[in-house]
């Protein structure tokens, strides 16, 4: 197993911000803004007035009941908050318990690729293989029935989607989610979804989740969050949701490593949740606009393509014209030459390489500095 691509990069980064090198990070996807004081005044006022005990393993009751309510609200998926969630310390960890319960010693996992870098360690961990199904940039990374058949096999358990998509940007269309209920019911498989960045979506695109397919919820567990659109990262706070008798396994391996989240966590998500709503569309408005600062600056650069993403604070652009031998040698080389920091596409798999990622959830400035930064020095490429 290796180490996390985009933590190495974050290290990176503040190792050579600490010697004094000014480095601008475009590699993470850290948003660049603070959580909304609503939330944090809730979380400080159960810290002062005690509520810093353990929480039951699932969950605290209002909290799973706002998440009920939002699924049922927002994603038209139904589920029973005492027995069909589980709250985790991060959706990440809820990722991890997903997929500890879906798959056994020598199973294996699709990953549509390219996809996030934790996907196939986790799958690892939990003593399966992952098995890419890399989507091509000549489609714009669609989801096909012929790709997914491809790579099955009879030791195949599960299938791991992201929409909208880290790195690409891509959100799933309704034909591709067909696709991919009707695979999964021919071949009895297991979906698990991770659905971070659902809330972040431009141009009218509309957010799909899998479990509101007919014949998916009985057989799909959703991953889900609060880091991305509410800007609570360091937070540490998601959930796993599915039928009752998926996410009770997953409870047992919450309870053997957490135990539960933290409390005065997660009465700021249940705030998140059951309060207003208005700071993630600012954010996500900010979101759009540096979407088209970036991409439009990117184009401008020689050798350099790169379409506007659906979702996600990511840009996904295509490098081959540049020459560089490989993306991880032109992030190298970007780094070194022009003080920015990206992650190289072979990062995410099958299917990344010849592209680089950026993060446009930094900030304006920063974004201006990057490309300034980067046109310098590709009018010295080569």
């Amino acid at each position: 197993m290796e180490n996390s691509a985009t933590y190495a990069i974050f290290d990176l980064v503040r190792n050579l911000r600490a010697r004094g090198t000014p480095v601008i990070d475009l590699g993470g996807g850290e948003p660049a803004f603070d959580t909304p004081r609503h939330i944090t005044d809730e979380a400080v006022t159960a810290l002062y007035g005690g509520f810093t005990h353990y929480t039951p393993s699932r969950g605290t009751p209002e909290l799973l009941s706002a998440i009920a309510g939002k699924l049922e609200e927002e994603n038209g998926v139904a589920v029973d908050p005492t027995r069909d969630i589980v709250v985790t310390p991060s959706a990440k960890h809820a990722l991890f318990i997903s997929l500890l319960t879906v798959l056994d010693p020598g199973d294996e996992l699709l990953v549509l690729t390219p996809g996030w870098v934790s996907y196939g360690a986790m799958a690892r961990l939990a003593g399966a293989r992952p098995v890419p199904v890399a989507l091509s940039p000549a489609d714009g990374f669609r989801i096909t029935r012929e790709r997914l058949e491809s790579r099955v096999t009879g030791r195949t358990r599960a299938l791991l989607v992201n929409t909208p998509n880290n790195p690409t940007g891509r959100a799933l269309s309704s034909g591709e989610a067909a696709v991919i209920a009707a695979f999964a019911k021919d071949h009895d498989l297991f979906i698990v979804t991770d659905e971070i960045y659902e809330k972040i979506l431009y141009d009218g695109t509309r957010h799909l989740s899998l479990a509101a397919l007919p014949g998916c919820a009985e057989r799909t567990l959703t991953v889900n969050g609060f880091s991305k659109a509410y800007a609570m990262t360091g937070w540490r706070l998601g959930w796993v949701s599915g039928p009752g008798r998926l996410v009770g396994e997953a409870l047992k391996a919450l309870q053997h490593t957490v135990g539960c989240a933290s409390a005065f966590v997660q009465r700021g998500g249940a705030t998140a949740l059951l309060g207003p709503q208005d700071a993630v569309g600012r954010m996500t408005a900010e979101y759009a606009s540096r979407r088209k600062l970036i991409i439009d600056g990117l184009n401008a650069l020689p050798g350099i393509l790169c379409a506007p993403p659906e979702g996600t604070f990511y840009a996904f652009a295509d490098i081959v014209g540049t020459g560089a031998a490989d993306s991880t040698a032109y992030a190298e080389w970007l780094l070194r030459e022009a003080g920015v920091a990206v992650t190289p596409g072979s990062a995410f798999g099958a299917g990344g390489e010849g592209h680089v990622r950026l993060s446009f959830a930094a900030s304006r400035e920063d974004i201006e500095e990057a490309l300034e930064r980067m046109g310098s020095a590709m009018a010295r490429w080569g």
